[in-house]
């Protein structure tokens, strides 16, 4: 016959086992920042926090649940950048970080199970980095990079994606950075269709010989520094990726009239030419076996654009030359459009445009 305080013991025991059972869940785990593999121009700091530098640098982990935390903060308590998310593979939202806030985002999935999700950095190198200090959930684990070509894109704003989404902040509005969208631009659009993982290697107003408004600095200046900054120590390790092309879409602010405040000497084409050949053979130095795509701007028309074209196919001229042996270079002329993004930029509707143009392009290059 049992006794009562044994069956108060196995009452007591069948509850603890039914609980952990049907209702406990496991703890959630913390993913280090050292653990993520990221895509990008990024590095990890001094306490290994991830710091996300250029536009569209991103990372990928999967968790079990139905959330999941992350942890990034900025060094500026005056600043604010963004981040932004897949979710099982579809795009959701931008997300404001603000350098004075410390809690975490918090990722929510409609139901429980295994979900996968990939950050990427909304914004340009000069907004400033975006440190991920960790990941929480449960089960958490880093997802590895693809195993798939990378194509780099080389550019300026229109790279960037910057002044294109006005979802949140109208034109005129906030600040610069709050219309960027580095996950909307046509390059993440191209290598997206194309099944590609891809870097951008972009600053807004940059150009091959000087900035939409001033002489100096230009891309070829700032191109080893890791945040593209000029006379910046950091630099950047090339062999970190090795791209199947690079896409160099330069020369829209070469040909800019400037702000009408700073000296605006007329455009120089041979200067222009003579540059753009330089930082070709700068490029192929660092990636040998690349395939090089050389783009136009849709944003430069009318006769601008004739001398824009004619300097491109010079530059394919000379470098064939130069390197007999290679893959000939490859020219992509856009069609010319009246962008109506913000700053006479493109917007992301026109980005998907400029995409749907370049998509069978490098198709043929792949």
């Amino acid at each position: 016959m049992i006794s009562t305080k044994n069956l108060i013991y196995q009452t007591l025991f069948i509850i603890l086992i039914s609980s952990f059972s049907f209702g406990c869940k496991p703890k959630p785990m913390l993913l280090k920042a050292n653990e993520l593999q990221a895509i990008g121009r990024t590095l990890l700091d001094d306490e290994n926090n991830l710091e996300l530098i250029t536009s569209a640098a991103h990372f990928s982990f999967t968790f079990e649940g139905k959330n999941c935390k992350i942890f990034a903060f900025l060094t500026d308590s005056t600043a604010h950048n963004y981040l932004q998310y897949e979710l099982d593979g579809v795009y959701q939202k931008r997300l404001r970080i603000n350098g004075n806030e410390n809690a975490p985002i918090i990722i929510e999935a409609e139901k429980e199970g295994t979900h996968s999700v990939t950050i990427y950095k909304a914004t340009e190198a000069h907004t400033g980095p975006i440190f991920i200090s960790g990941i929480e959930g449960q089960n958490i684990k880093p997802l590895k990079n693809k195993e798939t070509p990378l194509i780099e894109f080389i550019g300026n704003s229109i790279t960037c994606g910057a002044a294109a989404d006005t979802s949140e902040y109208p034109c005129n509005t906030g600040f610069y950075h709050d219309q960027h969208n580095a996950y909307m631009a046509y390059g993440p659009r191209t290598a997206r269709a194309l099944g590609l993982d891809f870097v951008l290697s972009s600053v807004s107003g940059i150009g091959i010989y000087r900035t939409w408004n001033m002489e100096s600095p230009n891309m070829p200046d700032v191109f080893e520094t890791i945040d593209f900054q000029v006379n910046g120590t950091r630099k950047w390790h090339f062999k970190k990726i090795n791209p199947t092309i690079v896409s160099i879409a330069l020369g829209t602010n070469d040909s800019s009239y400037g702000d009408g405040v700073n000296p605006r000497t007329p455009f120089d084409s041979k200067l222009f030419t003579d540059r753009y050949i330089m930082f070709v053979k700068q490029v192929k130095d660092h990636y040998p076996s690349a395939k090089i795509a050389l783009l136009s701007s849709p944003m430069v028309r009318g006769e601008n654009e004739v001398v824009f074209q004619n300097c491109l196919l010079e530059v394919k001229s000379a470098i064939d030359k130069l390197y007999p042996n290679d893959t000939p270079i490859a020219l992509h002329f856009f069609k010319s459009m009246q962008a109506t993004g913000c700053s006479g930029h493109p917007n992301v509707e026109e980005h998907q445009l400029m995409a749907e143009q370049v998509i069978p392009f490098f198709k043929e290059m792949l």
